[in-house]
This record gives C-alpha cells, sequence and structure tokens, in this order.
C-alpha cells in the first residue's frame, strides 16, 4: 500500500464529510479511538462524529508514514477561524482499517511563559 496516497485520500474524504468514501475505509468491526478525549467509536458512530459535526473543513496531510503492520499520519484540519492537528495511528488487516488511534489538538499561539 502506498502510506502517502493513501493518507492523501483518507483525509481528502475525512475533510469532506463523505459518508460512503469514509465508510470503504473500515473494516465492519474497526475501532477507532479518540484518546484525547477518551472515547471509543464503532465504524457508523464515527461517521456520525465526523460527518455531522459542523461546518466547511479542509485538511492536509503533513507526514504520512508506515509503522509496523500499519502507518502514522500528521494532518492538519482546518474551519474558518479554526485550526487543529489530527496524529492518527491506523492498522490494517486486508487492506482496510482494523482500528485507528487519533490523538487531536488545538493549533494556536504559544502560552506567554
Amino acid at each position: 500500500m502506498d502510506i502517502k496516497a493513501f493518507a492523501a485520500r483518507f483525509w481528502r474524504d475525512a475533510a469532506a464529510q463523505s459518508r460512503d468514501a469514509l465508510r470503504a475505509y473500515f473494516l465492519p468491526d474497526a475501532a477507532i479511538r479518540w484518546h484525547c478525549t477518551n472515547e471509543c467509536f464503532t465504524v457508523e458512530e464515527y461517521l456520525t462524529a465526523n460527518c455531522d459535526y459542523p461546518g466547511s473543513w479542509q485538511g492536509q496531510v503533513e507526514r504520512a508514514d508506515v509503522c509496523g503492520s500499519g502507518a502514522v499520519t500528521v494532518a492538519r484540519v482546518w474551519s474558518e477561524g479554526v485550526c487543529v492537528y489530527a496524529v492518527s495511528f491506523f492498522t490494517f488487516e486486508n487492506g482496510k482499517i482494523k482500528a485507528l488511534d487519533e490523538y487531536w489538538t488545538d493549533s494556536g499561539p504559544a502560552p506567554e511563559w
């Protein structure tokens, strides 16, 4: 699998909130975990959280690397006045996502130390 091409497609579809396109990436029993908020989703729950989130989003992959039996990506995701980063660890089985572990963070000015 070409991880850079995969990451570009995945994040394009995620930012576009394309439910059907995103569903095709996952095995039916995949687990998606957002560790920063202690949430664990089924594929359908993940699609609801991602695709029904308000706003018009864009995304850009800043890094994508093979990592063990999967991949890790760093993506910048933004909308009007909001910019966040997602570090995502993908585990694949038979060319589909078996598990997705994500860490999301806001992008903003550094604190005044």
